[in-house]
């Protein structure tokens, strides 16, 4: 079975489409991740959600952000895929789907994100390349990272 993605604004979710959202969130970043930080960050009405589906469970998402809403340049975050969904290259099929997507709602191709370090080829792979040194976010080693 192959994923199937719906691209929403905030007002357009269903309170399940959200609540299955932030359980995948929650079940990855806080749990797996071991990290306790605040998801909800009264930034998902700005943006612009990417919902990865398959047989109807929320298994992959990003939120996305136009020019000048998070950062100076559009962005991609909340980069999840379920755990054991991974093994699929779904979270390839993700990141195309939100490149594609902002191209499109927002009219740029330039990115910018705040990637995981131990993620650093697989973004390459999607044509991101390292700007500035890591950092830690929420304990975490981040760099960030941008297409032009």
């Amino acid at each position: 079975m192959d994923i199937k993605f719906e691209i929403k604004s905030f007002d357009e979710l269903t309170t399940e489409e959200l609540y299955n959202i932030l359980r995948l969130r929650a079940e990855v970043f806080v749990v797996e991740q071991d990290c306790v930080y605040q998801d909800i960050d009264n930034k998902d009405q700005k943006a612009l959600h990417v919902i990865g589906y398959k047989n109807e469970r929320v298994i992959a998402y990003t939120r996305l952000f136009d020019a000048g809403k998070y950062f100076e340049r559009a962005s991609i975050g909340r980069v999840v895929v379920a755990e054991e969904e991974r093994k699929y290259g779904y979270g390839h099929d993700l990141i195309k789907e939100s490149i594609n997507a902002i191209e499109s709602y927002f009219k740029t191709k330039d990115i910018k994100i705040a990637a995981q370090t131990y993620l650093k080829n697989f973004y390459e792979s999607h044509g991101f390349i390292k700007i500035g040194e890591e950092y830690l976010e929420d304990g975490i080693p981040h760099i960030d990272m941008i297409i032009d």
